[in-house]
């Protein structure tokens, strides 16, 4: 299509035109350099990018508003400006058609090396840290000619952008430079004033893309150059529909063509880590070296670090209207800045469209400067603010100039909120206020709660806001909010109207004295004289400057202008001189404020000075023996930082108050050692309710970061820990120390402290004091989430233990006073979270977790105005705010919620209200206690019955009340996808919640004294490391043991034709470095999941995994710690352990660590201290329950009950449900009990084998015997309540909670019911004594009994009334029983050489099990990338029981070499798949002359389907683990050819380390990085003896180079198992399609396919199913092994 083209010459000051028509014609093209044959192509890719159809012509092109229209611009450069042009690539996404018809090397991809440097206290130091690298780079600089190479850092989160772009200066010798904001949301102008506005910022252009509408033939005939950001996306940033031709300047309109480019310098604002990021990119073959890249890169950094926000400046917005002023951009609201991934290498696998792109958000607020010439911006300026030429003389009268010059110098200091409340007294600041172009006005008829509402847009944007008021009352009623702003240092500006001074003391109407009004309460106070234009107008202008300097200096708080005004009051003209404007003419040609206040860095001297009083400080903290971090109200995201930093530098424990912003943190699980590196005791406030706590915890060194503190208790600690040095920080001068106590009180902002700290090395010392307090934290912690969980009622702790799951990054809390700050600090609690972006797995290795914002009125802590000021709050912030308020302060400030009707830009705020119909607190003090309950109520509770849900309907306020758990989840749930304001109301009551707090402080002080008592009893040093792991486990060995019975197990029906019976089991011995011995109990029942083999499996896989480990002694704790220590320590989720076999294990561990200590294995758990008379002669008394099986005559089983009673046994158990008709076992328990008399106790255990109808009649005719309960009556679980509530009979549960060994609270909670008397518990069953505990404590706090089972057959539970069922009635373990003793199997490694035909390899083999026979099964194990052989070794051992075992190291992998023929010593050695399954073909031979089983994990899964299908001779059966049969598509292909290539290159050129930093951030390896091994198995990836073999083994046998299986596995007959983790989204998907087409053959037999292929899915893992989660592959593949024999044996001529 021919377009018009105009050629332009912009200088920057004028503009001249010289317009000729051309006609071009250029083939149509796309926008991103995707050829594209159709309309409708175009429009998909249009679609697909979110960008509008063809955008009119660029309006900052066009002559609008005095612009010009230009559809070409030549621009003309500044002497010494520099267009940073960088390395051109094709893209940023590839051109599908020129990759078709591209020759086959004519696609090069070059990857990107990203390098993660330590996070950054400050911008500064992240500068110096990048600068640093990269001066390090130019002294080993990179051997490859070409290479993209990307330093990045995490710096402090606070928005800095937009001023950083700001303060670029005019003449900026560096282009292109850009700010681009992150609001998506109908962003405007003025928004930039209002809050902080998250962004990005870049200058400079390492790569860019361009593509004009048409190219040349020889243009498409070049190689095509693109650039692969996988799996670290970059981003690109940039316009469709422009060509900008870097080398000659010229930007012209062309649909079609695009121009984007990557930064050189980038900081990019995430909403909660913000990411400096420098990009160096160098290529030769463009005339871009690497010294040249590092002189542009030079150049964009000296601009930059000579002009940056510095961490000692208060943000000022005054900066932006001036800059956006300066650069005299135009405004253009057609066009868009695109921002997107640099490249996706598309997929076209598996049916994937191959143009699949991530969506590429649009902004529509940005300023782009392409040169200092040319600029465009989108909703960054006001067309009537750029350039104002303030016209004061045209004001009607005085009162209107001076209202005007108050709001524009407000404006100009970057006040620009105001807060106006209705009065006639202050029309001209209200009216002048709301015509202001750059001021956002809101309203409220309360002047309380407007002037919260400023208090509370303060907090949130660290800026002050502005109040309005009319005189009289209405200023009195802000004084609430004045204190509160006063006592917690948050900056105000207060303009009150006021009546003239001949109207004061006159008795004029609405006329107070407002002079001083506030007292002490403000910074700063002036009354202003009525105007006059008597007085020189500037007077006005400094006396502002001054207040609001005020009001922004240390200390901040409120300052108040008394503005008095005569009539006319409205515009009505008066005469006025405007002589008094003379002086003004510089201002109000100009935007800047008339005084400005510079601070002077302190100069040498003072720094030194400083240092010598901080010396005293430094010696006390080096010093330090038991020192605390004590973390108070933090307000700004970059002092929780500066906070991070501190505390993973001095490695004290941190006690985090609610108001820090780290107490409801979200622990990211990719990073668990996250509460190793910082220990934070989130419950020291309830374990100091024990006494013996109180009297063991004393610090020496207290760092108090920030002036509040919540806890009482925390306090009271502290004056208890007097004398010692308690040293406060806050940027105040005020005193803060209610206790006396502070010895050191430093003045400083917490950053400049912390770097100073940063600065000096801190011993770690007392690790065992250390240790001691995550154990009593941790145990106190488990103790209040176990009784809020177990309570099924709604609880006001249980909501503030529930409130982080409402909040996100995005998300703020603002929480009341009263009760509601109190339960959130006591009991709130951090989360663990999956949801990864890729700046958390780059960036937040060294804090590894989300804080929340949380403010709060704490300054005078009033119940007053917390809804205005959680409203202002956000606004401020610009969050979803979720506000948790009491009833009382909820129906104190509803006035507040008429702010919310009005229209402001803000996100929506959810508050959640706990309504007890009263102040609870008082419940909880002393006077509740010593009060009668009238006066409680009256003068205290002030109880109500007031519907707040009829107030919120008043307000139009969506409202919900919630008054259980599974309401208030989703409730929360909704509100977050709700888009509008909402109120929940929480159904209380003041009486329930007392005793419920009650309760938790009870069980809370009980643990902590437990806790303290188990690891007192310990001699542990105080060098111990912090997880006080003090012991290794040497080895540990099982054995099968083999008993005699008389009579068979009651826990399985009689085989008559059976005349003896025996009970099989393992004995675990575990050997500790001292020589300690523990023994445990493996012995699987028939009710048991397991089987003997299945559970000695484990064990030969636990063998590997126990040698050298650590015991903890954390573990006689229980509650948890097992769990957490099985996978911390062994690396296994701990619910994949069999039952039987943890609890073996949890048994041979606590006797180890009785016998070590001389103790028993009951005072382990429970220290003697603990055990008081009372309980002593309790457990004397402990009934032990004879069982009896019941299938027998009635006469027969009583005469056996009644023996059993002369025996000593005060209670029977009797199995019932073992014949066909209930009523015959309703005779033998009417006999037993006319027998035994009523003083015994009897139990029966249906064991689940009646029906409802059946168990209905067996309740029906014993109703009479008095039972104590009957165990699992009924078949169906569901009809247990309902058979409890129909037969009045008393129930127990024991095989119902069998299966709840995962999240036990929520499955026992409908069985709360009273009808359920009593829990059977076995721990062998439930998986051991932690679990068992768990339900023991639940029965407990409900009132039921806990019936603990000994597993009665067991070997070790000799003598525990199993009647005449042992032949033998000994405690000690009979050798004679003992079959036979496995220990751990050692590993067999040697080499084998394999002769090829054009290279001989030298293969490392690692092989576990015996050589049986020639037919002996043989498990041929596969690594995937980068692994060896070794990572198969423990699986290898738990299977070598079935199998002989081997792995090997992939030619180019591990300890594997290769090396040419003589005759070919100069050919270079290919590794493609079909040479490398040639090698494995050729060693199988040497192995065996039979047939193989292949295991193959990735690459090793690849390659062993490839075997499968091309040497099924060999192959008997194949386990594909995470792997797949190629590409069908041959353009994916290609692409991942070229990917590969690149990555081989980078790994030669960059080394492994840095390849593998890379390698495992990608998207595949999220499971695997949330592993407590990760960091060892990916230093295990570093044992290659050959890099430039791997880098081969990488690009020869790239899935773009293997041809694809899928149309083979039609065609296979060899048995395959798939395997895939759950969490592998990817594979799984690839699984699925491969089991369809194994199920379909040609031929049609779909059955007979079936039998080919078993697809199983391990749960709780990724991509790394193996090392994740192995025993559930290890089950599998055994289990596949057996299936192969079986149709080996049947069919024997498979076997060849």
């Amino acid at each position: 299509m021919a377009q018009p083209k105009t050629s332009t010459v912009y200088n920057g000051k004028d503009k001249q035109t010289a317009a000729s028509q051309q006609t071009a014609t250029a083939p149509a093209s796309s926008a991103l350099s995707i050829r594209l044959k159709s309309s409708i192509s175009k429009r998909r890719l249009t679609k697909s990018l979110g960008i509008p159809k063809p955008s009119p012509p660029l309006t900052f092109l066009t002559r609008i508003s005095g612009f010009l229209h230009f559809n070409s611009i030549v621009l003309l450069r500044n002497s010494g400006s520099k267009v940073v042009e960088g390395v051109r690539f094709d893209g940023p996404v590839m051109d599908v058609d020129e990759i078709i018809d591209g020759e086959e090397g004519g696609l090069v991809v070059e990857t990107c090396i990203t390098r993660t440097l330590p996070p950054a206290l400050t911008l500064e130091h992240g500068l110096e840290s990048i600068s640093e690298a990269v001066n390090k780079l130019k002294t080993d600089p990179p051997s490859s000619s070409s290479g993209v190479l990307r330093f990045q850092v995490a710096v402090p989160p606070s928005a800095k952008a937009l001023d950083w772009f700001c303060r670029q200066p005019e003449s900026s010798e560096v282009f292109p430079v850009f700010f681009l904001s992150r609001d998506m949301e109908n962003p405007t102008s003025k928004s930039l004033y209002l809050n902080q506005n998250r962004g990005v910022f870049g200058i400079g252009a390492a790569v860019y893309f361009t593509h004009p509408a048409w190219c040349d033939s020889e243009e498409r005939t070049k190689p095509k150059r693109y650039l692969s950001t996988n799996p670290i996306p970059i981003t690109t940033y940039g316009f469709m529909d422009i060509n900008f031709n870097t080398e000659s300047s010229c930007i012209k309109r062309e649909a079609g063509s695009f121009y984007f480019f990557v930064p050189q310098i980038e900081l990019k604002e995430l909403d909660d880590i913000s990411i400096l990021a420098v990009t160096l990119a160098w290529s030769n073959g463009m005339v871009c070296t690497f010294e040249q890249a590092i002189q542009s890169f030079e150049s964009s950094f000296c601009q930059v670090s000579s002009h940056f926000y510095s961490s000692t400046e208060r943000y000022n917005p005054r900066y932006v209207r001036s800059a956006l002023t300066k650069f005299n951009m135009m405004e253009d609201k057609t066009v868009q800045m695109v921002c997107m991934n640099a490249i996706t290498l598309s997929r076209r696998d598996f049916g994937c469209d191959f143009m699949e792109m991530r969506e590429a958000p649009i902004s529509f607020q940005f300023s782009f400067r392409f040169s200092p010439t040319l600029g465009v911006a989108n909703n960054m300026q006001l067309d009537n603010a750029i350039g104002m030429n303030y016209s004061l003389g045209d004001h009607v009268n005085i009162n209107a100039v001076w209202a005007s010059l108050l709001i524009e110098e407000c404006s100009r200091l970057g006040l620009t909120y105001f807060c106006i409340a209705p009065g006639s007294r202050s029309s001209p600041l209200a009216v002048a206020a709301s015509t202001h172009p750059l001021i956002t006005c809101i309203a409220c008829y309360d002047e309380r709660s407007l002037a919260f509402h400023a208090l509370g847009y303060a907090r949130g944007s660290h800026r002050p806001a502005v109040i309005i008021t009319s005189s009289g009352t209405a200023v009195s009623n802000l004084l609430p909010a004045v204190v509160e702003a006063s006592q917690d240092f948050v900056p105000v500006l207060l303009l009150t109207a006021d009546r003239p001074p001949e109207l004061q003391d006159a008795g004029a109407n609405q006329a107070i004295n407002q002079v001083n009004h506030f007292g002490s309460f403000v910074r700063f106070f002036f009354s202003l004289p009525a105007p006059t234009d008597q007085i020189p107008a500037r007077m006005i202008l400094t006396t502002l400057d001054s207040a609001v300097h005020w009001a922004t200096s240390s200390p901040y708080g409120p300052v108040h202008i008394n503005c008095p005004f005569r009539e006319p009051l409205d515009n009505s003209p008066k005469h006025w001189m405007s002589s008094c404007l003379k002086g003004l003419d510089i201002w109000t040609s100009s935007i800047e404020p008339f005084t400005k206040y510079i601070q002077v860095q302190h100069s040498h001297a003072c720094k030194s000075y400083t240092y010598c009083q901080m010396a005293e400080v430094l010696e006390l903290v080096q010093g330090v023996n038991k020192g605390l971090l004590l973390v108070g109200a933090v307000h700004n995201e970059d002092e929780i930082w500066a906070v991070l930093h501190l505390a993973r530098h001095i490695r004290w424990p941190v006690v985090a108050d609610i108001l820090s912003g780290l107490r409801l943190r979200k622990l990211l699980a990719s990073f668990p050692e996250t509460e190793q590196n910082i220990l934070f005791l989130d419950h020291l406030d309830h374990a100091l309710l024990s006494e013996s706590v109180k009297d063991w915890i004393q610090f020496d060194v207290i760092i108090q970061i920030g002036s509040r503190i919540t806890s009482k208790r925390i306090s009271q600690m502290i004056e208890e820990c007097f004398p010692c040095t308690y040293i406060l920080v806050d940027n105040h001068p005020c005193r803060h120390d209610p206790s006396h106590s502070v010895t050191h009180r430093i003045q400083s902002t917490i950053v400049q402290f912390v770097d100073f700290l940063l600065k000096v090395q801190v011993p770690h010392r007392s690790s065992k004091w250390c240790s001691f307090l995550r154990a009593l934290d941790m145990m106190v912690a488990s103790e209040i989430s176990f009784q809020i969980c177990a309570d099924y009622s709604l609880t006001e702790p249980h909501v503030a233990h529930e409130l982080s799951r409402a909040l996100t990054s995005n998300s703020a809390l603002f929480v009341g006073n009263s009760m509601a700050i109190r339960d959130v600090d006591m009991y709130g609690r951090n989360w663990t979270t999956c949801t990864h972006t890729v700046p958390d797995i780059m960036l937040n290795s060294e804090f590894p977790l989300q804080w929340i914002r949380v403010a709060g009125n704490r300054g005078a802590s009033g119940i007053d105005g917390l809804l205005s000021t959680a409203i202002g709050f956000a606004v401020g912030c610009n969050k979803h705010v979720l506000c948790v308020v009491g009833d009382i302060s909820f129906l104190h400030d509803t006035n507040g919620l008429a702010i919310l009707k009005q229209r402001m830009k803000r996100k929506p705020i959810l508050m959640l209200v706990i309504n007890n119909h009263g102040g609870a607190i008082f419940s909880l003090l002393p006077i509740a206690d010593r009060t009668e309950p009238r006066i409680l109520d009256q003068y205290f509770y002030t109880t109500h019955n007031i519907s707040i849900q009829n107030l919120c309907l008043a307000h139009g306020l969506n409202h919900v009340q919630v008054k259980t758990k599974v309401e208030l989840e989703e409730a929360l749930s909704m509100s977050q996808h709700l888009g509008t304001d909402r109120v929940i109301e929480v159904e209380s009551c003041i009486d329930a919640n007392a005793t419920f707090h009650s309760m938790l402080r009870k069980f809370a002080r009980q643990s902590a004294d437990h806790t303290l008592n188990v690891l007192s009893q310990f001699s542990v040093p105080d060098t111990i490391s912090c997880s006080l792991s003090i012991c290794k486990i040497c080895r540990m060995e099982y054995s099968l043991y083999r008993i005699q019975l008389c009579a068979p197990p009651t826990s399985s029906y009689i085989d008559h034709n059976r005349s003896r019976f025996c009970r099989e089991g393992f004995i675990l011995s575990l050997y500790l470095e001292d020589g300690s011995v523990g023994y445990g109990e493996v012995a699987p029942l028939e009710i048991h999941k397991e089987n003997l083999l299945d559970a000695e499996e484990q064990l030969r896989f636990l063998l590997h995994f126990m040698t050298g480990a650590k015991i903890s002694y954390f573990l006689p704790l229980l509650k948890g710690s097992f769990s957490s220590w099985i996978w911390s320590t062994l690396g296994i989720p701990a619910c994949e352990i069999f039952p039987s076999v943890r609890c073996g294990l949890e048994m041979a561990i606590l006797n180890a660590i009785a016998v070590k200590h001389g103790s028993s294995f009951l005072n382990i758990l429970y220290p003697l201290t603990e055990i008081d008379e009372e309980i002593s002669k309790r457990s004397t008394s402990i009934k032990i329950c004879a069982l009896i099986d019941s299938n027998k005559s009635p006469v027969e089983v009583a005469s056996i009950a009644t023996t059993l009673v002369e025996e000593g046994f005060t209670a029977i158990k009797l199995k019932v449900a073992r014949r066909a008709d209930p009523i015959k076992d309703a005779e033998v328990i009417q006999e037993v009990r006319k027998k035994v008399g009523h003083r015994i106790e009897l139990r029966v255990d249906a064991n689940r084998n009646w029906t409802y109808q059946e168990a209905l009649e067996f309740g029906f005719l014993i109703k009479d015997c008095d039972l104590q309960y009957i165990e699992e009556p009924v078949q169906n679980e569901e009809d247990i309540i309902k058979y409890c509530e129909e037969s009045g009979l008393p129930v127990a549960l024991d095989e119902t909670i069998d299966k709840f060994q995962k999240d036990p609270l929520n499955m026992l909670e409908k069985y709360a019911h009273p009808g359920i008397v009593a829990i059977v518990i076995k721990p062998s069953v439930i998986g051991g004594f932690e679990n068992a505990g768990l339900i023991a404590r639940w029965a407990q706090r409900h009132g039921k009994m806990a019936v603990v089972s000994a597993a009665f057959e067991s070997g070790l539970a000799q003598g525990l009334g199993t009647y005449q069922w042992l032949k033998e009635d000994n405690l000690q373990i009979n050798n004679d029983v003992i079959c036979k003793t496995s220990m751990e199997e050692q590993v067999l490694r040697y080499q084998l050489n394999v002769n090829s035909k054009d290279f001989c390899s030298f293969i490392k083999v690692q092989e576990i099990g015996q050589r049986i026979d020639i037919q002996e099964n043989i498990l041929l194990f596969l690594h995937g990338f980068l692994g060896t052989g070794e990572e198969w070794i423990p699986i290898m051992k738990a299977v070598s029981g079935s199998a002989r075992c081997i792995s090997i190291d992939l030619p180019g992998h591990g300890g594997s070499k290769m090396q040419n023929h003589v005759a070919k010593a100069t050919q270079e050695i290919t590794l493609s798949i079909d040479v490398v399954a040639d090698v494995l073909y050729k060693l199988i031979e040497q192995i065996t002359p039979g047939k193989v089983t292949l295991v193959g994990y990735s690459m090793g899964a690849r390659i062993a389907l490839y075997m499968a299908l091309r040497f099924s001779d060999k192959i008997k059966g194949t386990v594909i683990i995470s792997g797949s049969p190629g590409l069908q598509d041959n353009i994916a292909r290609k692409i991942r050819r070229a990917e590969d290539d690149s990555r081989a290159c980078s790994l030669v050129t960059h080394g492994l380390q840095v390849f593998l930093d890379t390698w495992y951030t990608g998207e595949l390896w999220e499971s695997l990085r949330s592993h407590p091994h990760f960091n060892r198995i990916v230093a295990s990836r570093l044992l290659h003896e050959d890099v430039q073999s791997l880098s081969k083994a990488l690009s020869d046998l790239s899935v773009g180079r293997q041809p694809p299986l899928w149309e083979d596995l039609k065609l296979c007959s060899t048995p395959l198992l798939i395997v895939v983790g759950e969490r592998d989204k990817k594979f799984k998907s690839i699984a699925e399609k491969m089991c369809y087409e194994l199920s379909h053959d040609e031929k049609g037999s779909d059955d007979l396919r079936n039998e080919i292929y078993e697809m199983v899915e391990i749960p709780n893992c990724g991509h790394a199913v193996h090392l994740e989660n192995p025993l559930p592959v290890i089950r599998a593949v055994r289990q596949f092994l057996t299936r192969v024999n079986q149709n080996s044996t049947s069919n024997p001529e498979s076997n060849g």
